[in-house]
């Protein structure tokens, strides 16, 4: 097993525990202390906004200074994040909290980059973005868990001692990274003429790679962040909650063992289809009840469906910039992917509590049979693979 690959695997998964905690706490947090209905998901939209102005910034400061200081610089924002968190619940200051998701956001924003430099010091792409993104099993294990434990044994008022085990989870994950060997970008590399954004990311497949990993992660995110808010209008306490999130979060990361593989035997496209049916079915089985079988089998399927269109999405992007084009290719896809998540956080609760869970689930039907046509078309008229060289 590569070392490099499996420690940037380890950091992303304890980073992503960040992201899952708060999936799990933030609506019930935003119940508590909201002035309204509409605010109740804000900390969850001010993590993504955090994540989204990230992106860019995130790329091309690794662009100067190498992807090690820029990590480091990633997870520094981010516990600070976690820190505030912390003291904006003891004190039950709401916008407060709204403004510490939002650093550990930009935590997370830069961590988002880890898959496209887990590329970069393997010569097995797929496999080593499966590697990455597998290690989301600890975040869907710890991050629920961190909640449900912390709130249990520590007991503070809104979850507050919960962002004290985030900040530890985060200077953990800064530990290892420092033990990382980054495959940097040469100074005569970095001297070649680069193509014009405009020209990059008009190419056909990495058009159709953005737009699937658009519509794969706002539809997640949107019905992910929309169930605790469901289950607790149902009736289900937050351990049932976290457990459903759990494997919602198992099936985002799991697959991913082997999705690399499967990404090699067929294609990335096919990959894309098989993830779009899967989140048909998980809306189906949304509209068929509301159990909380139907919550989990549910949730799990959808969180299968992203895995295998996010990372075929994010394979079919790598196969599309030369390495020392690399910085605005990645900011450029990220900031699509990441604008659209932002909306879908922004408006979960909104949408959950206006229009309902089953309507929620009705409109998330033709987005993602957008998604499947646009793959279909892509499969049948698609041009060869450019051959691009990676470090």
């Amino acid at each position: 097993m590569n070392k490099n690959v499996f420690l940037l695997a380890c950091c992303q998964g304890l980073m992503t525990t960040g992201n899952i905690l708060l999936v799990t706490i933030s609506a019930l947090v935003g119940q508590k202390l909201s002035a309204s209905d509409t605010l109740i998901t804000l900390p969850i939209a001010t993590q993504m906004f955090g994540l989204l102005l990230a992106t860019v910034p995130a790329s091309l400061v690794m662009a100067k200074t190498g992807r090690k200081l820029g990590f480091s610089i990633g997870n520094i924002i981010g516990t600070s994040g976690a820190i505030l968190g912390y003291l904006a619940l003891i004190n039950s200051q709401f916008y407060l909290f709204c403004i510490a998701t939002f650093l550990i956001g930009i935590g997370i924003g830069f961590a988002t980059l880890y898959r496209f430099a887990a590329i970069e010091v393997s010569d097995k792409p797929a496999r080593a973005i499966s590697m990455i993104m597998a290690s989301g099993v600890i975040a869907a294990v710890l991050g629920p868990n961190l909640a449900v434990w912390v709130n249990n044994y520590l007991p503070e008022i809104n979850f507050a001692n919960s962002f004290l085990a985030l900040t530890c989870v985060y200077l953990l994950a800064l530990t290892l990274l420092q033990l990382v060997t980054f495959n940097e970008v040469s100074g005569q590399q970095s001297q070649l003429q680069q193509r014009p954004i405009k020209g990059i990311i008009t190419q056909p497949q990495f058009m159709i790679a953005a737009f699937i990993g658009m519509i794969s992660y706002s539809v997640m995110n949107l019905l992910m962040t929309a169930t605790p808010l469901a289950m607790h209008r149902h009736g289900f306490d937050l351990a049932q909650s976290a457990l459903v999130i759990e494997w919602h979060v198992l099936g985002m990361f799991l697959p991913s063992f082997f999705t690399g593989k499967l990404i090699e035997k067929s294609s990335p496209v096919v990959m894309i289809i098989v993830g779009c049916t899967l989140m048909l079915v998980c809306s189906v089985i949304n509209l068929l009840g509301v159990s909380h079988w139907h919550f989990l089998i549910a949730l799990f399927a959808l969180g299968v469906g992203w895995n295998f269109m996010f990372i075929s999405a994010t394979s079919l992007v790598s196969e599309t910039y030369q390495p020392h084009e690399r910085a605005k290719t990645q900011a450029a896809n990220e900031f699509f992917v990441f604008s659209m998540v932002v909306l879908s956080s922004l408006f979960a609760g909104w949408l959950e509590s206006e229009i309902g869970w089953q309507a929620l689930n009705i409109w998330s039907i033709p987005i993602v049979v957008l998604a499947l046509l646009a793959s279909a078309w892509f499969k049948q008229y698609s041009p060869p693979s450019p051959v691009v060289s990676k470090l």
